[in-house]
């Protein structure tokens, strides 16, 4: 069957290939070719021209001019009516870049305030760099005419990667009808070759946020597939020596954290004081080490906790600056997850199974057993390093190692009041290499190893992945693909057993047209039933074969009353590997468009299944004797989206999932809505407020498992056949509200204080019972009676005061309430409000935090000559 399906793929793909040998070029298709590359040329100076806003110097008239911009957005093709002109110079330090914006007047310039890397409702302008010119990899420094900076890194794995930061400078001023832009980039924040005279890939591109207009000095079409190979060049560049990067950015930080125990002997209160430093070196023209030092995480944004009733993990966003920033070569592949590192112990949840039992003394005493007095539920880190950069000639290297210490849980004799340590983490290694090949047409070849080595006797974890894409030469079909390994070997953590899944393979496929109106691919992917790279990865589910084919037709130009309108279709079918057994197939449509008149953003997502298998909900292995069904059902999701130009702006997500009737199982179904007003009192305050709500009617799914000691579970656990037997369902209605409430003042471009509150609360009652036989037969259990429902609330509060008092350097000052309840059977309360009365009620930790950090550049410190 396997040979079968790839055979299938495999004359498709050649079928499609020989079919692209057609006919000439039309009209149509040129517009789906990238446009001719405008060059502008960069002039050398000697006297860096001053950072105030003016562009007065006589090197600024002198250097030629960039102008004449093509609209990308909302109309593709135009050249702009309100002029932009640029000019480079460069010396050997910087490249200097000197941007006027002409209007109708200061009115038509929006200029909100806002946090670093958050444009708002400004006008702006960036500067775009590929300065390898490879037509994949760039920079971008955008300044708003606020003066507010943002920078990210584009590649074609992360897109535009805005969590990477950079130290440059910038200022804006507005001077009659006309805003001012003037920006200088240090050769430390970018990476380029030595060679003695070179072209960068460059672009510069306007918004102007009045009439929502989107300009680039060299044309970008939307049609094409990629965009950085869609700049022009920047030439006259000639003697560029890069610098000794190396810069130091020590912190302090302390931590006043408070939890009411009260409980005698332990302090509700205490404090904590770090220190630490970020080192960044850059050991050649292309290569950069950073490494930090002790970090401290803990001003991070809290986690979104939610309750999660899936067989498989919660993923929570990466907050954490050192894993976000540059880490484009790193995930490659999808092999890291980064919230592995400094991640929850292996043995987190084991150590109430180590805890020793009370016992009954000779002369009829008892005595207690142990308790848990503290099990820390993060591991802290020693230190991380990353190493990246590429060579003149398109070779990417990334190299990134972590080192987390041992973490014990500590648990005390209740009776005699005598302390153990608990190992639940042994002292870990995490490493990640990459090799990546930028190649020609938009192509690149890559091979990533991601590995875990622990102490002691527990195991240890490889991943090896080859990727590639190849498109044609005029980047308008491409193939691309990916061929994984993983290994783990040694014994489970805290077991005597080998650990399972020691070997798996994953392979992946695509073929389609890329570029034009219309697109198209195919694409037949493999995970193996022992595929496992979870120790530095994240994969919800292996044992999946899969297939899909879909198409898209985008109209770029606007017609009618609409801007824009970007449409979809696919049908995928999976199958599990071992055994190969159906699981589900699905049809999808969708498309999104934006109204001319008002701006109003609109989408819409339907989909259809028919019965499907759900093999994982049973959490039974191996896979494929025990399935819930699900019945067949038609879904749909939409949103809306107002324009957030005006002071008041909203945005409305919608969805419902209707399913037939199977067997007795009727009345099945699910709807959603989220409302999200955001209103904008001046350029400085504004404020965001979302309310969700979700209901699941008559969802079928895995109980929980049945315990062999509770009086209620104990029959029906020897009748189902013990662990390895039968599985008890449980029709369920699962509620869930979340409030989520943000308020934002901006002093400067360089001061904020944001503070954002969130409560969460979903409740789950079920209504009655049945036995999960194998091959999804379900049978009804009336006589089982015990009560399941649970209620979960959390409520967090992160308030963020933050000061740039100079380039790479800030204080932070942040206070962090947080507060959860886990209610079961007869404390689980369906009611709002009475949820909202028990989190408010119950103890939170209160954390106020200070953390310093100031930017060292070797640069700028060591002595002038002369």
């Amino acid at each position: 069957m396997r040979c079968y399906l790839l055979l299938c793929w495999f004359s498709l793909f050649i079928g499609v290939a020989q079919a692209q040998k057609g006919p000439a070029a039309t009209p149509a298709t040129d517009a789906a070719r990238p446009a001719p590359k405008r060059q502008l040329q960069a002039t050398r100076i000697s006297t860096p021209p001053k950072l105030d806003g003016l562009l007065d110097e006589a090197v600024w008239q002198s250097a030629p001019i960039a102008t004449k911009f093509y609209e990308l957005e909302p109309t593709p093709g135009p050249i702009e009516k309100h002029p932009t002109e640029v000019r480079v110079l460069y010396d050997d330090a910087a490249i200097y870049v000197g941007a006027i914006m002409h209007d109708v007047s200061q009115d038509s310039i929006l200029r909100e305030l806002s946090n670093r890397d958050n444009i708002g409702n400004s006008d702006w302008f960036g500067v775009l760099l590929d300065t390898y010119d490879d037509h994949l990899n760039g920079y971008q420094f955008i300044v708003t005419s606020g003066g507010v900076q943002a920078d990210a890194r584009l590649s074609p794995t992360n897109g535009e990667d805005g969590n990477w930061n950079a130290v440059w400078d910038s200022r804006t001023a507005l001077h009659g009808t006309d805003w001012v832009a003037e920006i200088r980039i240090p050769y430390s924040a970018i990476r380029f070759s030595k060679a003695l005279e070179q072209v960068w890939g460059l672009n510069f591109v306007r918004q102007r946020r009045s009439s929502r207009q989107k300009f680039f000095w060299n044309e970008v079409k939307p049609q094409v597939d990629g965009f950085v190979n869609q700049w022009g060049e920047l030439t006259g560049l000639r003697d560029l020596k890069p610098p000794l990067r190396l810069s130091l950015t020590p912190y302090v930080s302390t931590y006043l954290n408070h939890y009411p125990y009260n409980e005698q002997g332990k302090k509700n209160a205490t404090t904590t004081f770090n220190g630490g430093a970020d080192v960044k070196w850059g050991i050649n023209e292309s290569f950069t080490l950073d490494a930090t030092l002790v970090p401290d995480f803990g001003q991070v944004q809290s986690d979104n906790q939610v309750l999660n009733l899936s067989p498989f993990e919660v993923q929570y966003n990466e907050n954490r600056g050192f894993f976000t920033e540059g880490t484009e070569l790193f995930n490659k592949g999808g092999l890291f997850y980064s919230r592995r590192v400094g991640a929850q112990p292996l043995g987190f949840g084991t150590v109430d199974g180590q805890l020793h039992a009370g016992t009954r003394m000779a002369d009829g005493k008892r005595q207690g057993g142990e308790f848990i007095v503290q099990n820390p539920g993060i591991t802290r880190l020693l230190n991380a390093t990353k190493v990246s950069g590429r060579t003149s000639k398109g070779l990417g290297v990334g190299i990134f190692n972590a080192v987390s210490n041992d973490v014990y849980a500590t648990v005390q004799d209740s009776t005699t009041g005598e302390r153990r340590d608990v190992l639940t983490q042994p002292l870990s290694n995490y490493n990640i290499v990459v090799l990546d090949q930028s190649l020609k047409n938009n192509s690149y070849v890559s091979l990533v190893n991601t590995n875990v080595t622990r102490a002691g006797s527990t195991y240890d974890a490889n991943v090896t992945g080859g990727l590639f894409k190849f498109a044609n030469k005029a980047n308008s079909y491409a193939i691309n693909g990916r061929v994984i390994y993983s290994n783990r070997r040694g014994k489970a953590f805290g077991s005597q057993d080998e650990v399972a899944d020691q070997d798996g393979y994953k392979y992946y496929l695509n073929y389609g047209k890329v570029s034009g109106k219309f697109t198209w691919s195919v694409d037949h992917g493999i995970e193996s039933h022992s595929y496992n790279p979870n120790d530095l990865g994240l994969l919800f589910a292996n044992n999946n074969i899969s297939q899909s084919a879909s198409a898209s037709y985008n109209i770029y130009t606007p017609f009618w009353k609409v801007n824009k309108l970007s449409t979809y279709a696919a049908v995928g079918y999976s199958l599990l590997e071992r055994p190969m057994l159906y699981q589900d197939m699905g049809v999808y449509l969708g498309g999104n468009t934006t109204f001319t008149k008002n701006f109003l953003t609109t989408g819409l997502d339907i989909d259809a299944a028919p019965l499907t298998r759900d093999y994982f909900d049973p959490r039974r292995a191996p896979l494929g004797k025990y399935y819930v069904r699900k019945p067949a059902n038609v879904g749909f999701n939409g949103f809306f989206s107002s324009d957030y130009r005006k002071k008041f702006a909203w945005d409305v997500k919608y969805g419902a999932r209707v399913f037939t009737a199977d067997g007795d199982r009727t009345g099945r179904y699910t709807y959603a809505l989220t409302l999200g007003p955001r209103y904008r009192a001046s350029n400085q305050l504004s404020f965001v407020y979302a309310i969700s709500y979700e209901r699941r009617l008559n969802q079928i799914g895995y109980a929980g498992g049945l315990n062999a000691s509770d009086s209620t579970d104990a029959p029906v656990f020897r009748r189902f056949g013990g662990k390895e037997g039968d599985v008890l369902l449980g029709r369920r209605n699962v509620t869930t509200f979340t409030n989520t409430a943000t308020a934002t003042y901006t002093f400067t471009n360089r001061m904020s204080f944001n503070i954002r509150l969130r409560h969460y609360v979903s409740n789950v009652h079920y209504r009655d019972f049945s036995r999960l036989h194998p091959d999804g037969l379900e049978t009804p259990e009336p006589a089982y009676n015990r009560n399941r429902d649970n209620t979960f609330n959390a409520f967090n509060i992160d308030a963020v005061y933050s000061w740039w008092f100079a380039p790479g350097s800030q204080v932070s000052i942040v206070w962090k309430n947080a507060g959860a309840s886990f209610f079961e059977a007869n404390a689980a309360t369906p009611l709002y409000f009475d949820n909202l009365s028990n989190t408010i009620n119950t103890p939170h930790n209160n954390s106020v935090s200070v953390k310093v950090l100031y930017y060292l550049d070797y640069l700028a410190l060591r002595p002038r000559r002369g």
